[in-house]
């Protein structure tokens, strides 16, 4: 029989001394104490059992020593059959079935029974007889159980054609190797390496110092295809220092993509409780975008091994597994379009985005955020007015009145709403002023002629036009995205100020991409960036969230319906961003060879200095291409932006 044990010392077992009766029908079936024991093993507290000898305290502070190695793991125990002993009707054996997730899919991947003895006590309570093998058969007395996994091979992020985007590649592991280093030689080499490599000196001296004499104190990471001081030679001409060949899962280059992307390091300790048993101290692992949000997918399953250990190391193997490779993710990004579209915003100082959709799919070709968003998600997931880009949106309702991009439209230089002046903007062109078609004054961005359609265009029937092309209607794109918010109901000036994209409406640069491919498609299209492989798990529950108005993640259903744009309202709309590149502000744009360029520019005002700063905007559509443009801090649309769209087209045709 085992016995139970505390931290410090082995209890002594007490014989209890069991009075043999003889069977009757109105004793206590053993059936409820077997139950009990399940139970409580289940919960680590068997609270709920008496023993034969100790006390149920005791048990609980044994088990908790036999299973301390297993980590967060913990079995379903039920009982599998009583057997009452033929010739002793107050004794029975508890067949106890175990079922154990130890690999944290939430499914029972080690099995098996065993065995606890029953005796009936003088009160005909039913009493267990404890020993560690009630646990697992081969279990003696100071053995416990121990966990160890081996992680599987990450699986790869893919580009729309199935290439790796992220993938395994060599890099270089610098650091100092303190035994190669006499003792005295520590600081300086330390000091030497981090200059070379533009580390914090005292920080990594300090490391180095402070670590065994062992160690291999690692400076930094890096590429092993990059340029730069931090060579081999460079590196292995300070005394101690390493550059160790290696492989980490990283992106084609250092910014690719990287708000969206994420990447890979070893798991922090709030990330392996988070798992619960999934990812293991020492793991490489997801920390932050998608590679965070999908890990479990590209993870795979770590190969599982549980021992029966006691101080002198292993006695037996109990349960193996061998570790399973992650799913590919694939994405709907296009490698060449993404690194023209960084390499344009690469001097851009404020956040700033590019994002390019596919009209005929809803496919998201770019998400290219500038340096100035500061690893911010400002393509998917940033917050601003659209200024007259959202005139799309506007027209799109006018159009539902019965007006035509040929209809006649009042443009003053000014128009008083509810004694709120708006005007046009400065350097307007004057010929472009009075009565004038509707055409022109969408291609000159004429505000005046938007507002005084407040009458005519309810605030409900422009967030319907909005909703129509896109704007403010959530769709699970793979990962969080902002859709836009368009209020249903606003008046007097605020109605006026929606009218031109400023007030309460906003969008992000994913959104105005989504309208203008809506408006390409001839009907609203659901954007898309990740296709989901067939038998993939949904996002796991450390997605990554946006905001209250983002949408979900992967693991939302259903893409919304097409809406009502027709095709008849998409050309008139097409026929006016037209007359933009023809006779508006992005002129540039006529001499971009292929198909005809198509455009709307914005300036929205923000903040409360004066002047105010003003956000540029310019939406442009080309074939099977819709792209946004934006730039937070800009001058107008056509002159910060449009020189970004314009060099991105051209990018896109060569």
């Amino acid at each position: 029989m085992g016995k139970i044990r505390t931290p410090v010392s082995v209890l002594a077992v007490a014989a209890l001394a069991l009075t043999l009766v003889s069977c009757s029908g109105d004793k206590p079936s053993p059936d409820d104490a077997a139950a009990d024991l399940a139970r409580g093993l289940s919960q680590l507290d068997v609270s709920a059992s008496a023993f034969t000898a100790g006390t149920p305290e005791q048990v609980n502070t044994e088990l908790e020593t036999l299973l301390a190695d297993m980590g967060p793991f913990r079995p379903e125990v039920t009982v599998a059959g009583v057997d009452q002993d033929e010739d002793n009707d107050d004794a029975a054996a508890a067949r106890l079935a175990f079922a154990w997730d130890v690999d944290g899919d939430a499914q029972a991947d080690w099995s098996y029974e065993s065995t606890a003895q029953l005796r009936r006590g003088e009160d005909d309570q039913w009493l267990v007889e404890w020993a560690p093998s009630v646990l697992l058969a081969s279990l003696a007395d100071g053995d416990r159980l121990v966990r160890s996994t081996t992680p599987g091979s990450r699986a790869d992020i893919l580009d729309r054609n199935g290439a790796p985007l992220m993938t395994p590649r060599p890099v270089l592991r610098i650091g100092i190797n303190k035994p190669d280093l006499p003792e005295a030689q520590h600081a300086a080499s330390a000091a030497a390496l981090a200059e070379l490599v533009g580390v914090d000196p005292a920080d990594f001296t300090a490391r180095v110092q402070g670590s065994g004499p062992e160690a291999f104190v690692e400076a930094i990471v890096q590429r092993e295809e990059a340029e730069g001081p931090a060579t081999t030679a460079a590196v292995e001409a300070i005394p101690g220092a390493l550059a160790l060949p290696a492989h980490r899962i990283l992106a084609p280059t250092r910014g690719f993509a990287r708000a969206l992307l994420g990447t890979v390091g070893e798991a922090t300790a709030e990330l392996v409780e988070e798992s619960e048993g999934r990812v293991s101290a020492g793991d490489q692992t997801g920390l932050s975008g998608l590679q965070k949000q999908y890990d479990a997918q590209l993870q795979g399953s770590p190969g599982v091994t549980v021992t029966v250990e006691d101080d002198g190391g292993t006695k037996d193997t109990v349960h193996s597994s061998d570790p399973q490779t992650g799913t590919d993710l694939q994405t709907t990004l296009d490698p060449t379009l993404q690194l023209l579209a960084e390499g344009i915003l690469e001097q851009e100082p404020s956040a700033s985005a590019i994002v390019a959709i596919q009209p005929s799919t809803g496919e998201i070709l770019t998400v290219a955020n500038g340096p100035g968003s500061e690893g911010q998600q400002t393509a998917l997931l940033g917050q601003y007015p659209p200024g007259s880009t959202f005139k799309t949106a506007t027209a799109l309702a006018m159009l539902r009145n019965g007006t035509t991009p040929a209809s006649t439209v009042e443009c003053p230089s000014e128009v008083t709403i509810d004694g709120r002046k708006f005007n046009n903007v400065p350097d307007y062109p004057a010929h472009a002023t009075g009565s004038i078609p509707l055409r022109t004054a969408f291609a000159n961005s004429c505000n005046t002629a938007f507002l005084n359609a407040q009458d005519a265009v309810s605030q409900q029937s422009l967030s319907a036009a909005a909703a129509d092309l896109g704007i403010g209607v959530d769709a699970s794109i793979g990962t969080g995205a902002f859709l836009g918010s368009v209020p249903a109901e606003a008046d007097g000036t605020a109605h006026a100020a929606s009218l031109i994209g400023q007030g309460e409406v906003l969008v992000s640069p994913l959104a105005m991409a989504v309208a203008g491919a809506s408006i390409a498609n001839g009907e609203r299209i659901t954007p898309t960036l990740i296709r989901e492989a067939a038998g993939s798990p949904a996002a796991g529950s450390s997605s990554a969230s946006a905001s209250a108005s983002a949408s979900a993640s992967a693991s939302e259903p259903a893409a919304p319906a097409p809406g009502n744009l027709t095709a008849e309202e998409a050309a008139s709309l097409r026929e006016m961003m037209r007359a933009v590149v023809a006779e508006g502000g992005v002129q540039m744009l006529l001499g971009v060879p292929g198909e005809p360029v198509l455009a709307k520019t914005g300036t929205a005002e923000f903040g409360s200095q004066t002047p105010p700063e003003t956000h540029a905007w310019v939406l442009a559509i080309q074939g099977d291409l819709a792209v946004a443009v934006f730039v937070e801090q800009g001058e107008r649309g056509s002159t910060s932006g449009g020189p970004l769209m314009k060099t991105f087209l051209e990018g896109a045709r060569r």
